[in-house]
């Protein structure tokens, strides 16, 4: 009787002779109403139960997809690797790698976060700099992916943001006195971000930083950098009234 009522046995399995096609689709519902961890469990019984069938590949990216949705970006890159490591030349491949780089992306989208009253060295950017590489490696490999275009222009914003970064924080150790960690975090924003936009403040951070610990040689030809490439710099014209070098306005 104990048995037959379920009270002290195992729970009662809803989903005992569905199909894969049925096991899917249910799955596929729950994903689309919100459900997300529910559809995971869907996704994983459909994946134990019919290993081999093409509903079982479809199931592992739906599963990355409902950890992204569901604001697990950690068990969603997982995921996404997964299905790389299994099915490297598998037709949706190029959506994993996209996937894997969103959750990378949107776990540091505080990176600029640095504009607040912080301390911007405390930060790590590192989930920037693999979503960039992630995005990267999707527009080299598959240039003609409906996911290339929009990989391009995220990678185009994480440079920049990664830029401003480093900026932010070669400017927080500048206006504390600690010339040569701000003048290291400058000069890498200078040889890793060239294009970027930072860069004009990253060699101003230099040329001052220079000029402070009396590296006269190195400050020169900082300057000559950026005169070279920023010549209408609006850094100039800050010390022109005070009879001082421009790069001593403070």
């Amino acid at each position: 009787m104990l048995g037959g009522c379920g009270v002290f046995g195992e729970p009662k399995d809803e989903t005992a002779g569905w199909s894969a096609q049925k096991l899917y689709t249910e799955a596929k519902a729950l994903l689309a109403d919100g459900g997300y961890e529910k559809a995971v469990k869907y996704f994983e019984t459909l994946e134990a139960r019919y290993p081999f069938g093409r509903y079982a590949q479809q199931a592992q990216l739906e599963i990355a997809y409902a950890y992204y949705k569901n604001g697990d970006k950690a068990a969603a890159v997982a995921a996404c690797e997964r299905f790389i490591k299994l099915h490297p030349n598998h037709p949706n491949v190029d959506y994993a790698y996209y996937l894997k780089a969103l959750a990378l992306f949107n776990e540091d989208s505080g990176l600029l976060s640095f504009i607040l009253p912080q301390d911007p060295s405390a930060r790590d950017s590192r989930a920037a700099r693999e979503s960039f590489d992630v995005l990267k490696e999707l527009a080299t490999r598959f240039p003609e992916s409906k996911y290339a275009a929009d990989a391009r222009a995220r990678a185009g914003y994480l440079v920049n943001a990664m830029a401003s970064y480093e900026v932010a924080v070669a400017n927080y150790y500048l206006r504390r006195g600690a010339h040569v960690a701000a003048a290291s975090r400058a000069q890498a924003a200078v040889k890793q971000f060239p294009e970027a936009p930072a860069t004009e403040k990253a060699l101003f951070i230099l040329v001052k930083c220079y000029d402070a610990m009396g590296l006269a040689d190195l400050r020169d030809d900082a300057e000559r950098v950026m005169r070279k490439n920023f010549p209408d710099s609006p850094y100039y014209a800050r010390g022109i009234d005070s009879g001082r070098p421009w790069w001593q306005f403070w």
